[in-house]
Parts: C-alpha cells; structure tokens; sequence
C-alpha cells in the first residue's frame, strides 16, 4: 500500500526533476525502518542516468522537502537509478524493450496466473502482448499492474 504522503512527495518531485532534465520513475516512503527512508527513482531521459543525476536531485529535492514542511520527523532520502531491472512504463520503453523478457504482474488471476514471464511483443491502448514459447498471450492492461524486465538468471 502507498504511503499517504507520497502524492505530495510526488507533486513536489516531479518539477524538481524536470527542471533539471530529469524524470521522476517511482517513489516509495519505507515507514517501517528508522529513521524512515524516502526512496525516489529517477532517470535521464537524453542519457544514462548516472551518480551525478543522483546527487543533483538529492541535493534540489532535499531543499523542496525541507522548505515544504510535509515530512515531520528526520528521514533518509535516497535518489538511485532504477536500472536495467526497472519497470517499463512509457510507450518508448514499451518499443525499446520489444522482444526482452519480462515479467508481467496482474491485479488479479487472469486465466490461471497472476504473473507471465515471456518475451514482449507490444502493448497498444487496451492489452500487452507476451510470447511465451511461440504462444501470444494478450493481457488486458486494466489487469497489468507491473511491466519488468528480466534479470537473466
């Protein structure tokens, strides 16, 4: 479940990162660790990300929470790169990453599975299409709840 603050974090974060040319992927507030940890995800949309996108956005994000007052008590914030592991979100990820193997994660059992691991054909406005083992599964997207690539084992 979300943490109830992360909307804001998000509405905070997001024109942090794009004023500088960056995008915000993910955010997650472990509560369950002290001091709590703010993880935020970011990438470089023109490059790889990489460590010094990370500490730019540490350090402008750090000021926004801090002038922002939302997060009461002491925290860690963590910027990282999601890597090649990363969720695939936009269309052109979507392209890029046609015949990868992912794993598709659903909000609910869909013929038997909650999960398919396959090579990803595309998605369009209404399903994602998987090949597994030379059989097209068709996934509607109201049930896909993550698109991940697969880390080869």
């Amino acid at each position: 479940m979300t943490h109830p603050l992360v909307p804001q974090i998000i509405d905070l974060a997001t024109p942090v990162a794009t004023e500088l040319g960056l995008e915000v992927v993910a955010i997650v507030f472990h509560t369950n660790q002290r001091p709590p940890v703010l993880r935020v995800d970011i990438r470089n949309p023109q490059e790889d990300t990489g460590l010094n996108d990370c500490e730019r956005m540490s350090r402008a994000l750090e000021a926004s929470l801090d002038a922002a007052e939302i997060l009461p008590d002491a925290y860690v914030l963590e910027v990282s790169s999601p890597g090649i592991s990363r969720q695939l979100i936009t269309d052109r990820e979507f392209i890029s990453f046609k015949g990868f193997p992912v794993i598709i994660s659903a909000s609910e059992p869909y013929h038997g599975h909650q999960e398919w691991i396959g090579n990803l054909i595309r998605r369009d406005e209404t399903t994602v299409y998987l090949n597994q083992k030379g059989r097209v599964i068709e996934i509607p997207r109201t049930l896909v709840t993550k698109v991940q690539l697969d880390e080869p084992g």
